[in-house]
């Protein structure tokens, strides 16, 4: 979609319709900071039946084990990445699995790599389902919100770990990931795991271990373009053994209780270490408490690179 609507806003301008292209330009550069403002959410996005029909596809599920206080801001960490993300846009962007009924007075935003905000239409798209940019600015405007109620949504593994994402992997990219943590405790905000049991079940992607020439590839375009891309493939249309749309399997996603450090930001550098651990070790509990009611084996536990 990014690149149709670039080829869309520059086809116009060739056109008798160029003014169109011209006054949306002129309103891009008006609101170019604001994905890293809050977005733009709209509930009548989110709302759209559109996103009903993608969840039962899937199907999809969001599962609470904790009330969330609105009264207080959230950094969720959500894992695994998969190759879409497809069970975090569809929980935390739509209200297809009723997210607003669970947690009340919840606002939740999920943050993006900020190269897709670059792309005209698609931007304003995606802003209205509480997308923000990936930096550091958009996280401490959203945490900084006085009166609580709004959950931050980051994919820590981020587009690095989507080159993992194969059907019955659990590697997750959280050993050495620490900036969320530190965004927790400088804000104030409580951290809650989120997993996502199926994310990894979408597609198969083409062998790419660690040492390969294929995976050296990839990580070296995705460091320099920021984007990782896997290659993967999933079913057709009409059958299912090759093509591009994702395999019809459920993802689970499930949500942990909450957890806070100290809100002394004197405190914060001592206290990194101390919560990254604290939340690897409520991520595993959340991973082996419900890991056996979706068929994975009793000893496969989490693994962190």
């Amino acid at each position: 979609m990014p690149q149709l609507c670039m080829a869309i806003f520059v086809g116009l301008l060739f056109t008798r319709f160029w003014l169109f292209s011209v006054l949306y330009a002129t309103w891009w550069y008006l609101d170019w900071d604001k994905p890293r403002k809050g977005g733009r959410p709209v509930q009548f996005f989110r709302r759209m039946t559109l996103w009903k029909y993608m969840k039962d596809y899937f199907p999809v599920s969001l599962v609470k084990t904790a009330e969330l206080d609105p009264s207080r801001n959230y950094i969720a960490g959500f894992h695994p990445h998969g190759v879409l993300a497809a069970g975090a846009f569809l929980n935390l962007c739509t209200e297809s699995t009723g997210f607003t009924s669970l947690f009340p007075g919840i606002q939740s935003y999920l943050m993006m790599l900020t190269v897709w905000f670059r792309a005209p239409f698609f931007r304003d798209y995606i802003m209205c389902g509480g997308l923000v940019s990936s930096e550091k600015v958009s996280a401490d405007h959203i945490l900084s919100r006085k009166g609580g109620g709004n959950l931050l949504a980051i994919i820590v593994g981020g587009a690095q770990e989507a080159l993992d994402a194969r059907p019955g992997a659990y590697r997750l990219l959280l050993k050495n990931r620490k900036g969320f943590i530190r965004l927790a405790l400088m804000h104030g905000a409580a951290l809650v795991p989120i997993f996502s049991f199926g994310e990894n079940n979408l597609f198969n992607q083409v062998e790419n271990t660690p040492g390969t020439w294929l995976r050296w590839i990839q990580n070296r375009l995705q460091k320099i373009m920021g984007i990782s891309l896997p290659l993967f493939h999933g079913r057709g249309v009409f059958q299912y053994s090759f093509g591009f749309m994702p395999f019809r399997q459920p993802i689970t996603t499930i949500g942990g209780e909450a957890h806070r450090g100290a809100d002394d930001a004197t405190a914060l550098r001592g206290e990194v270490d101390r919560l990254h651990q604290h939340y690897i070790k409520e991520l595993c509990k959340l991973f082996e408490e419900h890991k056996l009611k979706f068929n994975v084996p009793k000893d496969q536990h989490l693994e962190f690179c």
